[in-house]
């Protein structure tokens, strides 16, 4: 037989049940709703890394920040939602550096030919002072530099023959990033350089609009582009980092303990995902191997960095305030 005191601590228990549900409701409601955009598939070293980057950040606020990612480039395409970053209708997203330089002019130093020596020098260059001064500059561009991420080294891929000289370019129709440093640099090897979204590389690559394109292994094997483009030569042209970015306006909004949080929560995705690169890079390499891609090493660079001094001349030319940005990298690898 229930008691009134067994009736009364029945009433107490529901009521704190209920309290916890509404607090619970009433902090969901509450929530800071972020919106976070990338180009990848689920799968991708990058996307796996931004989920975690979102989990964090969930768990580090108490549920006061909930991120949300939209993979495969549905928010838009990449120039787009860096702008959309800009002024803060987008929160946060990965980035390529490349299509950073019409926004953050300092950005295009890392779309030059051959401005690192290595990934191995890229991280070490970003991680430290080089990186806080790219930083900067995107901050002033309404951008604030979470994590710096792996996007290994660029080589060229096509569908008719190995690039093995400079000569092997010639005439070569090159889908290149929405970046005139691009278009200089393919230019520079007497290739035409054809700029061009993602999306429609494959379809173009098909239909012969374009002869090749440049990107990592891990892009060539996710894209399918290796499908229809089955010679992969390692010119190593471009060691760019990724950018996990979010809103300066977003950012300000925060408390110090929640800009505390998110740095923290960044800097566990980028190393998260530096190692998840590493290890993509080997599986892509072997997958695409094993799909009858023939891939060359490019015996003498040096030819290939040769041709792009005009490319640096022509840049620092419109651009003489990033002078010393471009010599204090190159004196930082000088053996």
């Amino acid at each position: 037989m229930l008691t009134h005191t067994s009736i009364k601590s029945s009433n107490i228990l529901k009521a704190i049940a209920l309290t916890g549900a509404a607090s619970a409701v009433s902090m969901s409601a509450h929530a800071e709703q972020w919106r976070g955009w990338n180009i990848h598939p689920p799968s991708y070293p990058n996307s796996v890394a931004l989920e975690t980057f979102a989990k964090e950040v969930s768990e580090r606020t108490e549920g006061r920040i909930e991120p949300k990612v939209y993979h495969n480039g549905v928010l838009g395409d990449q120039p787009d939602a860096i702008e959309q970053t800009r002024n803060g209708a987008l929160d946060f997203g990965n980035f390529n550096m490349g299509p950073m330089g019409p926004m953050v002019p300092a950005a295009n130093v890392l779309s030059l030919p051959f401005i690192f020596k290595s990934e191995e020098h890229m991280y070490e260059l970003m991680d430290d002072e080089i990186g806080e001064r790219f930083a900067s500059a995107m901050e002033e561009r309404g951008l604030i530099a979470l994590g710096w991420l792996g996007a290994g080294s660029r080589s060229l891929y096509n569908s008719d023959h190995p690039v093995e000289t400079p000569e092997d370019v010639e005439g070569m129709k090159v889908r290149v990033m929405n970046n005139d440093l691009y278009v200089d640099m393919i230019e520079a090897l007497g290739g035409n350089a054809t700029p061009m979204a993602a999306s429609e590389v494959y379809q173009s690559l098909t239909t012969g609009v374009i002869d090749g394109a440049e990107n990592n292994l891990p892009t060539y094997d996710a894209s399918g582009h290796y499908e229809v483009a089955d010679y992969y030569s390692l010119t190593n042209h471009l060691v760019i980092p990724e950018c996990l970015c979010m809103a300066r306006s977003s950012w300000e909004e925060l408390s110090e303990e929640d800009q505390a949080a998110v740095s923290e929560a960044a800097e566990i995705a980028s190393t998260e995902q530096r190692a998840l690169w590493e290890e993509r890079t080997v599986a892509s390499r072997q997958k695409v191997l094993d799909a009858g891609v023939e891939i060359n090493e490019v015996p003498n660079k040096a030819a290939f960095q040769d041709l792009m001094q005009p490319v640096y001349d022509g840049f620092l030319e419109e651009h003489p305030d990033l002078t010393s940005l471009v010599e204090d990298i190159q004196a930082a690898q000088a053996d």
